[in-house]
């Protein structure tokens, strides 16, 4: 029986024997390997033929060594239709049976079961085509495709071996097979060296992955602390945002309210002192004819000034702090202390701010309680921030008003 297009390696040999022997190894394994060695299928026969093929020919191989090369390659697994633990051996019976019965040379039959022994564990390679053969056989840890047969050996190895594996064991596992191993041919450290390197660097983050998410699921379990949620992240870094909008957006409203009023200051006093009587010491005769005005001029000053002092209160520095935190037993747990403010720790002598960050770092009601404390303080600050810029802008609006409307009636009263 022919093998599937999908499953024949690229280049088939041109030696009849390599013919031969394909289709004899496809049909062994289709009807007589047992269908829960989903790794060591005939698929993994024929790309370890695919790559024993490739790494001969960048090896220089002569002829006969490129075939003895070749057999070993599709005979090296052939033992798996009798057993599992020391295939190999039985993979050299079935060979060497085989191409004793095609007429194949003694010699080259010695060659073909030697190179095939050494794809045992525990046989060291000692010619060059043992070493291409391991290489080949090995080359999985070399390519693209090495994570998705390493579920399909772990599934193997659960059916057939009785071997169970949880998530963190398989990775650690493959890891160290990875440390471990290594290409011995010149060819084959060419062709997989780069991939092989780039497998070992995710199999590495893999284990880190799945490392932390075993041990979020024994807190989660357990109810033990490691990090805060997701989503408790995202609420404190959201409420911490918008505080400091907040906190921003009064300052410069404040601000604006001190440039505006002071500017307004400035024009009035300028404007009476320059009117003011240098000799006499009273106000100029535009005054004196019409007193009615200073009314609508001491509303404007009046609301001037009472506007820039409540904005300049706003925009003032308040620290707040507690003159008994140095007596706080349980400094991190105190639900009125917030070790992440500097109003309070300033207060703090260095090794019982020391002590209070440890606490923090370790507990989880810790970190939440300074948290939460601080965001509420946060939040006092502003509401006095808010209060009294909302008091500057009432009277600089009800001033206005008042001034207008005191000026027309000025008017009225001229007229």
């Amino acid at each position: 029986m022919e093998p599937t297009e999908t499953l024949e390696p690229a280049k088939a040999g041109k030696s009849e024997i390599l013919k031969q022997a394909k289709a004899y190894v496809t049909q062994l394994l289709e009807e007589k390997l047992p269908p829960q060695l989903v790794y060591h299928s005939l698929k993994h026969t024929v790309t370890v033929v695919k790559e024993a093929r490739t790494l001969g020919e960048d090896a220089g191989l002569e002829a006969p060594d490129q075939e003895a090369l070749l057999l070993a390659a599709w005979f090296h697994d052939t033992g798996y239709i009798e057993v599992n633990d020391g295939h190999e051996y039985r993979s050299m019976a079935i060979a060497e049976q085989w191409l004793r019965q095609q007429g194949y040379p003694e010699p080259r039959i010695q060659v073909v079961t030697d190179t095939i022994r050494c794809t045992h564990r525990d046989e060291p390679s000692e010619t060059e085509l043992q070493e291409l053969l391991q290489d080949a056989d090995m080359s999985g840890m070399g390519r693209e495709d090495f994570f998705a047969n390493a579920e399909l050996l772990r599934a193997e190895w659960e059916t057939t071996l009785g071997k169970t594996y949880s998530n963190v064991e398989w990775a650690e596992s493959q890891l160290d097979f990875l440390l471990s191993a290594k290409f011995h041919t010149r060819e084959a450290k060419a062709r997989y060296g780069e991939q092989f390197k780039a497998n070992l660097k995710e199999q590495r983050d893999l284990l880190k992955k799945t490392e932390k998410k075993k041990k979020k699921k024994e807190e989660e379990a357990t109810g033990t602390f490691a990090e805060p949620k997701r989503g408790i992240e995202t609420m404190f870094r959201t409420m911490y945002s918008n505080h400091m909008k907040l906190s921003d957006m009064a300052d410069k409203k404040a601000n604006m309210m001190i440039s505006l009023n002071a500017v307004l200051l400035s024009v009035i006093i300028t404007y009476l002192g320059a009117k003011a009587g240098t000799k006499s010491g009273v106000l100029s005769p535009t005054i004196m004819n019409n007193p009615v005005l200073t009314i609508p001029i001491g509303l404007l000053l009046a609301t001037a000034l009472g506007s820039v002092v409540t904005a300049i209160l706003c925009a003032q520095p308040d620290v707040t702090s507690f003159k008994w935190l140095k007596k706080s037993p349980q400094i991190a747990t105190n639900r009125r202390v917030n070790l992440l403010f500097f109003g309070n720790f300033s207060k703090l002598s260095l090794d019982d701010f020391h002590a209070g960050m440890n606490q923090i770092m370790g507990e989880k009601e810790a970190l939440y309680t300074n948290m939460v404390t601080d965001i509420y303080y946060l939040g006092d600050v502003l509401t006095r921030k808010y209060r009294l810029l909302r008091i500057s802008y009432t009277i600089f609006m009800v001033g206005l008003i008042l001034t207008s409307l005191s000026f027309g009636i000025a008017l009225l009263y001229k007229m």
